[in-house]
């Protein structure tokens, strides 16, 4: 998987050649509706050119059954909808989606050209007032952003100059580059540049009437308009079903609820090669259900697609149902760095464990101390590949040395880390003590939202006993677990490795520097990144120093020869470190799909990022054979 990058001074891309407008069909879903009057038909309702797939024609119709395990993963559907400014083809080229085209100066000037006459699902227009209300009424209004625009927009502290050149031509430009800005609108969670100004304006303080603004504040009981707009101004999250969307399927629904149904945006950008309006797929019915129910759920036939919640653990268990229920369980190839890694928090708010953490040794023991290769065969059914948490074998970066540095079965080795560490004191269980007499017993928490991680955790557990380290595995649910790893209460965490183990020099190598609060090994530094100084710890480790300057020689690398030295030294960085401690990778992610629904691919690879799960294979080209 190679991402390519655009090295002319100037490039532009643009899309395939639309059908003429008297050629586009729609679903016989809203025949009715435009027979009535309550829709356009549908060359009016289409922007001009519509984005073209090379695809189909598939059937129209149908319901697809997903299962989420909490409500507040209706914004799985941003995600599988995957309708972004730019976005990833198949390749991993990136291509215009909403854009009609876009044009990149030095990655210091990118003019954006909209579709004319797009618009959003209730069938306002979709211009460049969109970006203007986000940039100038909510990024830079301190009620709606107290720390004003987000870091993606800040260049060295720089925000960009924005230029609205016409109604459908946007420009942002600095003065050094940022090769940030298009891989992250083309995310699993976009920065969505742009909001539904016609219906986010009655909220806001500039442009609403005050009587109406203040009696809306009151009705939803909010401190004041800036909550009031935050809470209904969730494109991400899909969690407001009157705020207008671009995604292939809006939410109808409210939460909380069991079952969220999201329905067919009638104004959707996309068509097939012959003409049809997508989605194929009327109706997606999201049923939310306790996370270890799905795969009972997926092995009944009640699921359509599903690939969340699945794992390899489930995988003898779905192909027993195979036959009987009528679907087919894929394996795709993962991106993750590491299947399971393990996290000690640098930022452990005990002053004594914070030392121990802080010194390599104790995590090269940790990491000596894992059996590896039991773990690939009593868990995986040896399909995966002992691993430290790096960049993967298909990644042009991969070398072996950081693969498996530290990352050796060496109990012996272990312990003379450990004692070397002044660590050589023991309780007389054989545990070891702290320089302050408490024993060496650590705590780690998961989740909670699968078994495949307190299985590992049981076999890491009985190695490390013989090293005199004692774990005691706690699992909760997600947000409490993130929350207490930020607060400095969780000593270490268990999660997967980093999401693009695939990565080419051009890719961006933040994922193994501190630059987010949600990396579990050192969250404050990352969070002092992400708000510039005003929360979080400076870093202040050596090592991690050396990670940071790194990361921003990179940005400004000259060529790609450059960007691999520097991305070279940051892997090797890490592997001298292990600042994360990597157990398998190379694993595959279960997928079931439903022998009736067509236009899943066989052969994938499920990430985040790049890829959004299903998302870069646009699931709104999935079809029923039999609607």
């Amino acid at each position: 998987m190679r991402l390519k990058i655009i090295t002319p001074i100037i490039a532009t891309l643009a899309l395939l050649s639309a059908p003429a407008a008297a050629d586009y069909y729609q679903s016989p879903m809203l025949a009715k509706e435009v027979a009535e009057g309550k829709l356009p038909l549908i060359g009016q309702r289409l922007p001009q050119p519509p984005r073209v797939i090379e695809t189909g024609p598939g059937a129209y119709g149908g319901d697809l059954r997903i299962a989420m395990a909490r409500a507040r993963d209706t914004r799985l559907m941003t995600v599988y909808g995957y309708a972004r400014l730019v976005g990833y083809d198949g390749d991993y080229n990136l291509v215009p989606d909403i854009l009609e085209s876009y044009e990149v100066v030095d990655d210091k000037v990118f003019t954006f050209e909209l579709r004319k006459d797009h618009k959003w699902s209730d069938g306002a227009p979709f211009t460049t007032e969109d970006f203007r209300y986000w940039w100038e009424d909510m990024a830079n209004d301190t009620d709606l952003s107290p720390l004003g625009p987000p870091v993606l927009l800040k260049v060295d502290g720089e925000v960009p100059k924005v230029e609205i050149l016409d109604t459908h031509t946007i420009r942002f430009s600095w003065s050094k580059p940022n090769p940030f800005f298009l891989p992250a609108l083309a995310g699993p969670r976009p920065p969505f540049i742009y909001r539904p100004a016609h219906y986010l304006k009655q909220f806001h303080k500039k442009y609403a009437e005050p009587a109406a603004l203040e009696a809306f504040v009151k009705k939803r009981r909010m401190r004041g308009w800036g909550p009031l707009h935050n809470s209904l101004d969730n494109l991400y999250d899909m969690d407001n079903p009157v705020l207008p969307t671009l995604q292939p399927w809006f939410n109808t629904i409210r939460p909380p609820s069991q079952q969220f149904v999201f329905m067919r945006n009638p104004y959707f950008h996309r068509v097939d090669a012959a003409g049809n309006q997508l989605p194929y797929i009327d109706r997606v019915l999201m049923n939310i259900s306790d996370g270890k129910l799905i795969p009972a759920k997926a092995s009944a036939g009640e699921i359509d697609l599903q690939a969340r919640n699945l794992f390899m653990s489930h995988f003898t268990f779905l192909k027993q149902s195979e036959k009987k229920e009528g679907f087919k369980t894929l394996l795709w190839d993962t991106s993750l760095g590491a299947r399971i890694a393990l996290y000690p928090n640098l930022h452990i708010a005990d002053p004594g464990w914070r030392e121990v953490f802080r010194n390599r040794d104790f995590r090269h023991a940790l990491s000596l101390a894992i059996d590896r290769e039991e773990i690939n065969e009593v868990i995986y059914f040896g399909l995966a590949q002992p691993s430290n948490n790096t960049v993967l074998p298909q990644s042009p970066l991969f070398r072996d040395e950081f693969q498996t540095k530290w990352a050796s079965f060496d109990l012996d080795r272990a312990d003379a880390l450990l004692d070397g560490m002044g660590l050589d004191k023991r309780a007389k269980d054989g545990v070891r003590l702290l320089p302050d007499g408490r024993r060496l017993e650590i705590v780690v928490e998961t989740a909670g939202e699968e078994t495949e991680q307190t299985d590992v955790l049981e076999l890491v557990h009985d190695s490390w006993l013989d090293i005199g380290v004692k774990i005691f595995t706690r699992p909760s649910q997600r947000e409490v677990f993130r929350n207490r790893v930020f607060a400095g209460e969780t000593m270490m965490g268990v999660w997967f490795g980093v999401n693009n183990g695939i990565v080419t020099a051009n890719m961006s190598p933040e994922e193994f520097v501190p630059t987010r609060q949600d990396q579990y090994q050192w969250p404050k530094w990352g969070q002092y990144y992400q708000t510039e100084g005003q929360a979080g710890d400076a870093i202040d480790m050596p090592a991690a120093v050396e990670l940071f300057d790194l990361f921003r020689r990179w940005q400004t690398a000259a060529s790609e020869a450059e960007r691999t030295d520097i991305w070279e030294r940051i892997l090797q960085i890490n592997a001298d470190e292990t600042f994360t401690i990597g157990v398998v990778c190379c694993t595959k992610q279960p997928v079931v799909v439903m022998e009736n629904l067509k236009g899943v691919p066989e052969k994938a690879i499920y990430a985040w990022d790049p890829g959004a799960h299903f998302g870069i294979y646009l699931p709104d080209t999935f079809y029923f054979e039999r609607p």
